[in-house]
């Protein structure tokens, strides 16, 4: 099946819970953090729960290509204040780190702020910079970069941010790009009718590039076009509206890839999932 879907999973007690997690909503695939996302420092990853991920993945048949790693929601790469950054730069190394370790290939992040303290481009560049820092460090892992609703100084929800940073990035190879369907529609890309679709995979397509696309984070959401205001909502309940998605399931350039849910109500992601797939015109 062309189509991967899954969503992001409680790895409460050790990672190998959210693969359990997955399983039991009818994934093929998942997104997880592999350490509390709010504390900037984590104890290691034991031995021991590192073999036992890696044997359960392929003991429960998942691929290592359809599971998104998440970073700390603290981590701001584009920060002005040295402090900030230098803890941002040491959780951002460890957050890689940890997805090579589990032998992942990807690992989701957010642009980075400017706080009102530094111009977008400056910003920008630090973060190439320091997603550079990282890459130096690590390998075999990608860092992919999720866009923005644009709330506050948050950057990344502009195409052309992303392009920015993926210019400031020495290998190519390693790093892409995690389109959020809600982010996008919020940041004024309005998805929700046939014009407006196609007019955004354009302008993806000409300002980044489809080549760089990794994972989806496919959420309905509260606001429509053009809101900056970054609300999930459960699939077909927001602002989305049902044509989107039969769109989105039917459009071949998402296929192969990681294609997250993280819509509000756990409860309902068996039922998102299967619907979902439901949508899939015979042939896809």
């Amino acid at each position: 099946m062309p189509k991967h879907i899954g969503a992001h999973v409680s790895a409460s007690g050790g990672v190998g819970n959210a693969i359990l997690n997955a399983e039991a909503i009818g994934a093929d695939a998942f997104a997880l953090f592999t350490r509390n996302q709010r504390a900037w420092v984590s104890k290691p990853l034991p031995e021991l729960e590192i073999v036992g991920f890696k044997a359960l993945l392929a003991d429960r048949g998942f691929s290592p290509d359809y599971v998104l790693p998440h970073d700390s929601y603290l981590i701001n790469l584009g920060s002005p204040d040295e402090e900030t950054l230098a803890k941002s730069r040491t959780a951002f190394l460890d957050e890689m780190r940890r997805a090579e370790q589990l032998g992942l290939r990807m690992l989701n992040f957010h642009p980075g702020s400017h706080l009102n303290r530094m111009s977008e481009e400056a910003c920008l560049d630090q973060i190439a910079r320091e997603v550079n820092a990282a890459l130096a460090q690590t390998h075999g892992v990608t860092a992919v970069i999720e866009n923005t609703a644009g709330q506050g100084t948050n950057l990344g929800w502009r195409f052309e941010h992303i392009a920015r940073i993926i210019e400031g990035i020495n290998d190519k190879s390693r790093v892409g790009v995690c389109i959020d369907t809600c982010h996008t529609l919020a940041a004024g890309y309005d998805l929700t009718t046939e014009m407006g679709y196609q007019f955004a995979m354009e302008e993806f397509e000409n300002v980044i590039g489809f080549k760089y696309l990794r994972a989806v984070h496919l959420n309905d959401s509260k606001k429509g076009a053009g809101s900056h205001v970054d609300r999930h909502e459960s699939i077909g309940l927001g602002a989305m509206g049902k044509d989107f998605f039969v769109r989105f399931m039917n459009d071949p350039r998402f296929d192969n890839m990681p294609i997250i849910l993280e819509t509000p109500d756990p409860m309902r992601w068996p039922d998102e999932i299967q619907w979902l797939r439901q949508l899939v015109v015979s042939g896809q």
